[in-house]
């Protein structure tokens, strides 16, 4: 068991999902399992519950599903909408919940940028106003495919002010930036345990509102596995209808105590965040490489950085690979020209230096 941690640990991981994870965390998730009905377990759930309303600022339901976060993005749909709603598409992340709304037999109306541009309150105010039959907004909080943020709290307010339900997708937000939910007005917000919070996937977190959840109770053909009145109504004594992920739980209490209770609080948490992502910006630049997404508006959890001439950005990832760090193709319409650096896990700054003198030796290696 050992050995094979050793081997594992070798490849120094700065993908953007599953990320490496803490040790702590590790350990936490390497007790022995015990029944999803008895009082560990609903000791674990109400603890988690805490935590997060008090880590995302919200008094709303908090979910767990044994799922990714399309687990989630997927019930938003089922669950809220009827007919009809807007989704915000920076990259391939907003068109996965195009094509999860479609596919759930919904009308969708598509705000699409050019991609490295955010959606812009201005913009999502006109589409609302063209189109007011929409029930429910979705937007991509952090857009992994091109390393993008966009400014969810302007972009919340508009939405509020047409007073439509707002589904945010922040499985590589959550956890490494600010998400102030009640504040805000988001009505389901959601991640992946294998992204900010450093824990291996399986597990997906959700707040929803009690407006989604009056949405819910009266949406028929909703399905059963991810049916919010189902798990509210188990909620309430601290469980879920079917077999959740225990050590992915076990593993995010662990992290989120920590953060609380040894790492300064959450916005301690956030500037750890913010220094590693400033640092591989930085250094990516002193290359002489340059960023995809528009100036101001770039990703503080994963870079998407333009290849170097004369190298894909394929050819990037690869060589790195070689030397001992796992990076992340690009992806989508941008993969090959290209590739990407995460913050997000268990980094240390070192390894970040150490990172950024190879990817400089490779990028000159073929200049």
């Amino acid at each position: 068991m050992y050995l094979l941690m050793v081997i594992h640990l070798q490849l120094k991981l700065f993908t953007v999902g599953p990320v490496a994870c803490y040790p702590q965390v590790l350990e936490e998730m390497g007790r022995q399992m015990f029944s999803h009905r008895s009082k560990d377990y609903i000791d674990l759930h109400k603890d988690l519950t805490f935590l997060l309303k008090e880590f995302l600022e919200t008094e709303g339901e908090i979910f767990f599903f044994p799922s990714s976060g399309t687990g989630f993005m997927e019930a938003s749909v089922r669950n809220c909408v009827e007919r009809k709603m807007l989704i915000c598409v920076n990259g391939s992340f907003g068109e996965r919940y195009v094509e999860v709304a479609r596919a759930n037999g919904k009308e969708v109306v598509v705000l699409e940028t050019q991609l490295g541009e955010p959606t812009m309150p201005d913009v999502l105010d006109d589409y609302l106003r063209r189109n007011p039959d929409v029930e429910a907004v979705a937007i991509t909080h952090n857009e992994t495919s091109v390393g993008l943020i966009n400014p969810l709290e302007k972009l919340a307010s508009v939405v509020k002010s047409h007073g439509k339900l707002l589904f945010v997708d922040a499985v590589s937000s959550m956890g490494g930036v600010d998400i102030k939910v009640d504040k805000w007005g988001i009505d389901v917000c959601f991640t992946s345990s294998q992204k900010c919070f450093g824990i291996p996937p399986g597990l997906a977190v959700a707040s929803v509102s009690a407006e989604a959840l009056k949405k819910s109770a009266n949406m028929r053909n909703k399905g059963w596995y991810f049916d919010f009145i189902l798990y509210k109504k188990y909620n309430e004594e601290f469980n879920v209808p079917t077999t959740p992920p225990i050590p992915q739980m076990l593993g995010l209490r662990r992290i989120l105590r920590m953060i609380r209770d040894e790492w300064g609080g959450k916005y301690k948490y956030f500037e750890l965040y913010r220094e590693r992502n400033r640092i591989i910006r930085e250094g990516v630049e002193k290359i002489g490489l340059t960023l995809f997404p528009r100036k101001g508006f770039e990703s503080p959890t994963v870079s998407c950085i333009n290849a170097p001439k004369g190298m894909s950005g394929d050819e990037v990832y690869e060589a790195m690979r070689a030397r001992g760090f796992e990076l992340a193709r690009g992806y989508g319409k941008v993969r090959g020209k290209t590739f990407r650096i995460g913050n997000m896990g268990y980094i240390e700054f070192k390894d970040i230096y150490e990172m950024l003198k190879n990817l400089e030796e490779v990028v000159k290696s073929k200049s």
